[in-house]
């Protein structure tokens, strides 16, 4: 059914229990940013994916959305920022809570569900919301969303660094246990041996006995390969779980060095070996992320994941979509050497950096040379916004995780400037008093 109503609309009082308005600052940043937020808005857009004459209601719309600001804004688990709100009463009172709560409102599962309940679709509305929220308290002028700078990064997964053996194993491990949850009898399963070469692979490998770690891999090959034989032998009819596993096996099982598309992890078959030239990483395992900033402010209005590892160049005409949807129409667009040749033809203007300005205009160079300023963006992305490991599944995770980060970076600086606004306004304010009582004059 439809989500349950915020707890602030309901206007009957409690003996016993206190209101949260009678706790908190009301200058404090999150305060006023809970009565900005247009919270209506995104309960009419979030429940149309809900039945309206099925099941039990759902959670507060506004309880989830407040919960993925704070847990992108902050860095945290879905089990640490509901352990949190039970802590801050700041944080129930964005989420539209009346009274103040000793128990968590929901079990930190129910925001996984409601992520994928959502979509990628969902997550830019999330992301279309910071950045209203800021043009009504301008903290967002409209003439910074004219002009944006385009980079693409990449987006590690949350995997292990693979390896032959390590893959080896992994597949053979997740058939055993599913042809065991299945009753199929497999003739042996290698798990005593198989953990036993593993470890000696390693120990070789990193002894530099290269000849001696070899030989340890292809064993557990072996071992992989007697595995898919025997479930496909006694299994004629797997059914879809089964058989993506197979597939999975086989294909880490007869895949080579320098074969493309490669499996790198079983769990995340969807994940991409990518090189951006980076001397302290050469390889990372995820997948490529297009982020669009705007150039005075830094105000991310885009995040797009991108599969198959494509050219930066061909990754511009989608990013642009994606900046008309969520923010405004830009006028001009800055994007690094990467993009020579993105072919990309609209209305947008598209500037592409060079090393020597040459024949440029003056003051247009002083707008491409602060293309630079979405990197260190990025890295806050990263640092601090849950961007460096995706930890959300396959790649509508990808999707979601990039976009949310974006979200939460937005939410966290419209927080700051709200405190610092608020800050400098009592400031000024208790100034002029003091003055105005030294001078012996008192205003009304």
């Amino acid at each position: 059914m439809k989500p349950k109503q915020s707890a602030h609309k309901n206007r009957q009082r409690d003996l016993f229990r206190p209101e949260l308005t009678k706790i908190i600052d009301p200058g404090h940043g999150l305060v006023k940013l809970a009565k900005v937020v247009n919270w209506d808005r995104m309960d009419e857009v979030f429940g149309q994916t809900y039945c309206p004459d099925n099941g039990r209601p759902g959670v507060s719309t506004r309880l989830m959305v407040s919960l993925h600001y704070l847990k992108f804004s902050y860095n945290l688990s879905d089990d640490d920022v509901v352990s949190g709100w039970v802590e801050n009463p700041y944080w129930q009172y964005l989420s539209g809570m009346q009274f103040f709560e000793h128990d968590p409102p929901i079990d930190p599962s129910s925001m996984s569900r409601w992520r994928k309940r959502i979509g990628e679709a969902g997550a830019e509305e999330l992301l279309k919301e910071t950045i209203a929220a800021g043009l009504k308290i301008k903290a967002v002028k409209p003439h910074q969303l004219k002009r944006v700078n385009v980079d693409t990064t990449v987006q590690e997964k949350d995997i292990r660094f693979p390896t032959d053996a390590r893959l080896y194993d992994r597949a053979r491990q997740k058939l055993v246990d599913a042809a065991k949850q299945r009753g199929i009898a497999l003739r042996q399963n290698y798990n005593r041996n198989a953990k036993q070469f593993l470890a000696q692979q390693s120990r070789y490998a990193h002894a530099r006995q290269m000849k001696r770690a070899r030989r340890c891999t292809r064993k557990l090959k072996t071992y992989l390969g007697r595995v898919i034989r025997d479930i496909e032998r006694k299994s004629q009819h797997p059914d879809e779980a089964l058989k993506s596993l197979l597939t999975i096996g086989t294909r880490i099982f007869h895949q080579q060095r320098k074969d493309k598309n490669k499996i790198y992890s079983v769990h995340e078959p969807a994940v991409e070996c990518i090189s951006k030239g980076k001397a302290h990483k050469r390889y990372e395992f995820g997948c490529k992320i297009s982020v669009a900033a705007t150039s005075r402010g830094g105000w991310f209005v885009g995040a797009k994941a991108v599969h198959g590892n494509p050219y930066d160049g061909h990754t511009l005409k989608d990013a642009l979509k994606q900046v008309e949807q969520i923010a405004h129409p830009p006028e001009h667009v800055f994007v690094d050497m990467g993009y020579r040749g993105h072919g990309y033809s609209g209305k947008v203007d598209v500037h592409v950096d060079k090393r020597r300005r040459g024949r440029t205009a003056k003051s247009l160079w002083r707008w491409m040379k602060r293309r630079a300023a979405v990197e260190p963006g990025i890295g806050h992305l990263k640092q601090e916004h849950r961007m460096d490991r995706c930890r959300l599944k396959g790649t509508l995770g990808d999707c979601i995780n990039a976009i949310l980060s974006a979200a939460g970076m937005n939410f966290r600086k419209l927080l700051r400037w709200a405190a610092d606004f608020l800050y400098q306004f009592y400031f000024r304010l208790l100034f002029y008093q003091r003055s105005d009582t030294l001078t012996g004059i008192v205003i009304k």
